[in-house]
């Protein structure tokens, strides 16, 4: 890697599905402490990067590298869009946090630190002996980022954790996730179709379309040009002074 800060790094990337190409000839590179937003309309491959990350995708051409730390990927944090255990399984919210220590070593002692420092870091600190269905869905949510961080990942990648959600509750996830990013350092990888969202926590950002990628800062990314060629359609994107975002959607797929 070139620098110590790089966390991952991704030259020439091509990943299909048998003889089904999703993505080619894609490059990046990810430092840490960085908010990454994967973005493009649906089968354009961002879940399926996010597989390639953890390992659960060959590559069919090109390099994905991680930094040694991460090798293992036991320091890597995954949230799904939803819950993927049977619900007809009474689980509490400890044991389903538990679930995230699977494949990791932690000794004992640490081990019990983190079963209360990952619900508390999340807000769930007094509903550890609670049903998890019984729980709101953004609380449901919060528990699947509590089994993710209980490992204490430096890396945590997300897909779509926010479908679904009311507005209140999708904004206070996002101020979670951001709060992780500034005071942890925690480097995230965030898929999603809200470019709203990119362009108000994102550092960074990669546009998918017809399996290629457009990455870099979101000041770079997101552009008029960038996003007509992906969606389609024209739109400006901006961010004010206290922190709103408004996009502007006008007439024609050319860019501006």
């Amino acid at each position: 890697m070139p620098s110590e800060d790089v966390v991952l790094q991704a030259t020439g990337l091509s990943l299909a599905y048998g003889r089904q190409n999703v993505l080619t000839d894609v490059s990046m590179q990810i430092q840490e402490g960085e908010f990454w937003f994967c973005l493009g309309p649906n089968g354009e491959g961002k879940t399926t990067l996010l597989r390639a990350i953890l390992g659960d995708v060959q590559l069919r051409s090109g390099q994905l590298r991680l930094r040694p730390d991460f090798a293992r990927r036991d320091r890597i944090g995954f949230v799904p869009q939803r819950c993927d255990l049977n619900p007809a399984l009474p689980t509490t919210v400890r044991e389903f946090v538990l679930l995230g220590t699977v494949g990791t070593r932690i000794r004992h002692r640490e081990y019990r630190h983190r079963l209360v420092w990952a619900p508390t870091r999340v807000g769930l600190d007094d509903m550890a002996k609670r049903n998890y269905w019984a729980l709101s869905g953004g609380q449901r949510q919060r528990a699947l980022v509590a089994r993710a961080l209980v490992r204490q990942p430096g890396l945590l990648l997300l897909d779509e954790p926010t479908n679904g959600l009311d507005l209140p509750t999708a904004d206070a996830l996002m101020q979670l996730l951001a709060n992780l990013n500034k005071q942890e350092r925690m480097t995230l990888v965030f898929v999603t179709h809200e470019i709203g969202l990119a362009a108000r926590y994102g550092t960074h950002a990669m546009l998918l379309r017809g399996g290629h990628a457009v990455t870099g800062p979101i000041r770079e990314v997101l552009t008029p040009h960038h996003l007509a060629n992906v969606y389609g359609i024209g739109m400006d994107v901006s961010r004010d002074a206290a922190g709103i975002t408004t996009i502007k959607v006008h007439g024609g797929g050319g860019a501006s």
